[in-house]
């Protein structure tokens, strides 16, 4: 049981601070089931004292030069560099994803960093003199104030890295609410954030679930919203954000299809399709799902998924000859299985079972082998909805037509891949996908810090995405000056 003295503080105006909530959630390691710590859910008083501090500490910030602000990013990035592997290690143990997935997150969050240090150049506007005779037209970006910023367990290094560097790089403060269910890795970084002297009050950090987040939602002084999560819940949040004029990018879930043409190379692809569904217990919004083998390419693919997904070994991912491990709490490996169970009962071929995995040396961990059903057709449960788990759906089409309409059919538009040796496939594909995020001859498809992230559909609430560009146009205005003189 957790108590007080476990609490995970709070990061208002520069100081950890207990919150006021008296509810906490245990944080426990999914592999080990070892209490790490408990989580606050705090209450409206909790956020308004994180807002009031990031509203006090933004006209000075505002203020201060962009170039200024970039060096602090410049810091923070090479403490992070300097700390990554045991960042990397506390991720694990938190999360439960392997190490090598962990250094891997660690890397990507650095990358945005890095990114946002360019900040003096990516905030430059335009200008255009005599747009008419004596006068002259200019375009500046101006940062709004305080943003929130919520986030997902999946991702808990990673995702917030997508947000608040560019928010407090353009001149702005952030709230950030982490998941619940894994905040400790990310307390460490904002104590590097204070290292690299970011000033009191420009991050806050508030723990705490959907009290904390209606909060931020309602608070007049929030300006815009940046969410990871559920696809009904960045609905929600779209929403309800729209109500208060709230600028919001609200990333939701993903069904993504991977489809393989007969003239693909079927043993790299069977690996870029294993790494894909099964990389982080399948725990990614860009995770493959449904496996779509076009003529006869299916039977071969059967074979080598089934082959490779029976070879995977289940594990604490700190520890050597582990290829994966285990989801993060045990709710969430009660609906995996629910998932598992619809499926069988409703028309598709359980092919590969991973409902009874167990791991000897750690009982208590929430296991889930990997999972394959065959004959999964979209109105399936397991072939509609996002299951955030290890299994895959493989189904039969036999043309890449018939492919992309099976396609169609799912609701969420996140990411999407072909397999080919086919340059005419491939354009054609990029062309007719109409998912955001797609990969020719890739299983992960993940856009670069310098590239928008981000799907379309079910899977996005928003005009502008994460990361790159669209991070710095989502928290500045876009003013436009004319003049005379």
């Amino acid at each position: 049981m957790a108590t007080a003295s476990r609490a995970i503080p709070n990061f208002v105006a520069g100081r950890w601070t207990p919150a006021q909530a008296t509810e906490l959630l245990e944080v426990r390691n999914p592999a080990t089931a070892e209490l790490l710590g408990a989580t606050p859910l705090s209450t409206r008083a909790d956020v308004d004292a994180a807002v009031q501090a990031a509203r006090t500490a933004f006209p000075l910030w505002r203020a201060t030069p962009a170039v200024e602000r970039a060096r602090v990013l410049f810091r923070l990035k090479t403490l992070l560099d300097r700390h990554k592997d045991e960042l990397a290690v506390d991720l694990t143990r938190e999360h439960g994803k392997l190490l090598a997935d962990s250094r891997g997150e660690v890397q990507r969050g650095i990358e945005n960093v890095e990114h946002a240090c360019g900040i003096p150049t990516l905030l430059m506007g335009e200008t255009l003199e005599d747009i008419a005779r004596g006068l002259d037209c200019e375009t500046i970006r101006q940062p709004l104030g305080v943003f929130a910023v919520i986030t997902p367990y999946n991702f808990p290094v990673m995702i917030p890295l997508w947000f608040w560097p560019y928010a407090v790089a353009c001149g702005n403060t952030v709230v950030l609410k982490p998941s619940e269910q894994d905040p400790l890795t990310h307390q460490k970084i904002v104590d590097l954030v204070v290292e690299a002297g970011l000033p009191a009050g420009v991050l806050n950090v508030v723990h705490g679930a959907r009290e904390a987040v209606t909060a931020l939602l309602e608070h007049p002084d929030v300006q815009g919203v940046s969410f990871v999560g559920s696809s009904d819940t960045a609905r929600f949040i779209y929403a309800k954000t729209g109500e208060t004029g709230k600028r919001v990018q609200a990333l939701g879930g993903a069904k993504n299809h991977m489809i393989v043409l007969p003239d693909a190379d079927l043993d790299a692809t069977a690996e870029a399709v294993i790494g894909s569904v099964f990389g982080a217990a399948g725990q990614r919004c860009l995770a493959g799902s449904v496996v779509i083998g076009v003529g006869e390419a299916y039977g071969s693919m059967r074979e080598r998924v089934l082959d490779r997904a029976a070879a995977i070994r289940l594990g604490y991912g700190l520890e050597d000859g582990v290829d994966m491990g285990p989801v993060i709490s045990r709710r969430h490996r009660e609906r995996v299985v629910d998932f598992i169970n619809d499926g069988a009962q409703n028309g598709a071929a359980l092919v590969l079972d991973g409902r009874t995995r167990t791991v000897d040396r750690y009982p208590n961990g929430h296991w889930v082998g990997p999972t394959v059903f065959e004959n999964v057709t979209p109105g399936m449960a397991i072939g509609r909805e996002e299951i955030f788990g290890p299994v895959a759906g493989l189904t039969r089409a036999a043309s890449l037509d018939d492919a992309l309409d099976l396609v169609h059919e799912n609701r969420y538009g996140n990411a999407i891949s072909l397999f080919t040796t086919s340059g005419k496939a491939a354009r054609e594909f990029r062309y007719r996908a109409g998912i955001s995020m797609i990969g020719i001859n890739v299983g992960v498809v993940a856009p670069m810090a310098f590239f928008p992230f981000g799907g379309s559909r079910g899977s996005f609430y928003g005009d502008l995405k994460a990361q790159g560009r669209d991070a710095v146009q989502f928290y500045t205005d876009q003013r436009v000056v004319i003049s005379r003189w």
